[in-house]
């Protein structure tokens, strides 16, 4: 299903460490501010609710919060506390930027030779998200952050891996195009 790497893009480096920055930033944020004044971010996604609280932050606090305030509901009964103040992000959401930057990581070094089995384990994960967010919603379960966790960080790992082989493929194809272009010019 996969094979060592021989050479590593420079992109998809680039975007792991970008990838494992943010998320650092993410961990970091609320050991920054004093204990327990991030306790109850709960939102919606696309609003800005909380400006109240990172507006005053430094930065790049303030950044990673303004994120998740927009792109993620942070609701607190969903999401991890460290220095007794909220994360950026909800449990899942934070699960999934790890994942992310876990599966780029994996691209760095490995490459996935079997995509057919790779694109069942990217349907596999997605479904087992999608069924629990869908039986959360209605009412036949209440989720966990320990589920959420698991099924963010598998829905990140695979999305990582998927944006890699992604770069593969584009590499591959610039690098026809140019083997092309040389054979026309001959």
């Amino acid at each position: 299903m996969m094979e060592k790497r021989e050479k590593v893009s420079n992109f998809l480096i680039i975007i792991f460490f970008f990838l494992l920055i943010f998320v650092f930033l993410q961990f970091l944020a609320p050991l920054t501010q004093p204990t327990s004044s991030l306790s109850d971010l709960s939102g919606m996604t696309m609003v800005v609710d909380n400006e109240p609280y990172w507006s005053e932050m430094d930065h790049p606090w303030q950044d990673i919060y303004r994120i998740g305030d927009v792109i993620c509901h942070t609701k607190a009964t969903r999401s991890f506390n460290l220095n007794q103040n909220q994360l950026p992000f909800c449990a899942r959401c934070t699960a999934i930027w790890i994942g992310l930057t876990f599966g780029t990581l994996f691209l760095v070094f490995f490459r996935i030779k079997n995509q057919f089995l790779f694109f069942i384990g990217l349907i596999t994960s997605i479904s087992l998200l999608g069924v629990d967010g869908v039986g959360r919603l209605l009412g036949l379960w209440e989720s966990t952050n320990v589920i959420r966790l698991i099924t963010g960080i598998l829905v990140g790992l695979f999305t990582g891996m998927a944006i890699g082989l992604i770069l593969d493929e584009l590499y591959l194809f610039k690098k026809d195009l140019k083997k092309n272009k040389k054979k026309k010019g001959k």
